[in-house]
C-alpha cells in the first residue's frame, strides 16, 4: 500500500508516515505539533522542518496556532491531504476494518498485545 502511494503523490517514507499520524490523531481528536512528528519519525528538528516546509508547499498540511498557546503551534491535514489519502487508502482501510469487526475486543486486546510483544522483541534485539 504504501510503495503504490509514495509513488502517486511523489512522497517519500517519512512524508507518508507523516500523512498518516496526522490522519489518526485527527480522528482522535489529538492535535499534532512539530515537535510530536519529530518524536513519532524520530527525526531531528531541523529534518522535521525540511519535511513539513516540504508538505506545506506541496499542499499536504498546514501550520497553524496552538488554540489555546499563542507561542506554539499545530500541524493539520488540508482538505487535498485527506482526499488523496482516502482516495489511495480507503478501500484498504475498510477492507482492514471489516477484517477486525470479525473479532471482539477482549480478542482485538490479545493481538494488539502479541504484536507489541512481537515489536518490542525485534527492536530489543538491535
Amino acid at each position: 500500500m504504501n510503495s503504490g502511494m509514495k509513488g502517486d503523490m511523489d512522497m517519500n517514507a517519512s512524508d507518508l508516515a507523516t500523512l498518516r499520524m496526522l490522519i489518526i490523531r485527527e480522528q482522535r481528536g489529538e492535535m499534532v505539533s512539530p515537535h510530536d512528528v519529530a518524536s513519532h519519525l524520530r527525526i531531528s528538528t531541523a529534518s522535521t522542518t525540511k519535511l513539513l516546509d516540504r508538505l506545506a508547499a506541496s499542499g499536504h498540511l498546514e501550520r497553524r496556532p496552538h488554540p489555546s498557546d499563542g507561542r506554539a503551534r499545530v500541524v493539520v491535514l488540508t482538505p487535498k491531504s485527506r482526499a488523496e489519502f482516502f482516495r489511495h487508502f480507503g478501500a484498504h482501510l475498510a477492507a482492514m476494518m471489516a477484517v477486525a469487526d470479525t473479532y471482539s475486543d477482549e480478542q482485538l486486546t490479545m493481538i494488539a498485545e502479541f504484536v507489541d510483544g512481537l515489536s518490542e522483541a525485534v527492536s530489543g534485539s538491535d
